[in-house]
């Protein structure tokens, strides 16, 4: 085991979340360009109401509120006590692998 992955392990460090899809069809599928755009929107901008968050994006409030759950559901943003969404996430990284079937 290399020392960098000992040390982490060590460490008891938080890793980060992950979140995993089985084909890119179910990735692209669940996280479509606006629903990159809502998280991008909302990343470090605090707590953001879906109504100004539509304002933001140019956007009608029903389908805003329609990605949102969806995100909401996936984990990468939340839904306040008051209604507003946030982004929990200081950062962002994506990840992907392909390799020929065996």
């Amino acid at each position: 085991m290399r020392a960098s992955a000992r040390q982490a392990f060590g460490a008891n460090a938080y890793q980060g979340e992950t979140l995993n899809f089985e084909t890119p069809g179910a990735f692209f599928s669940r996280l479509t360009s606006r629903r990159w755009a809502v998280l991008n929107t909302l990343l470090g901008a605090g707590e953001v109401p879906v109504r100004e968050l539509a304002r933001r994006l140019g956007r009608d409030v029903k389908r805003v509120h329609e990605d949102a759950a969806e995100l909401v559901e996936l984990g990468l943003i939340e839904r306040t006590e008051h209604g507003a969404l946030l982004c929990p996430f200081d950062d962002i990284h994506m990840d992907m692998h392909m390799r020929q079937a065996a």
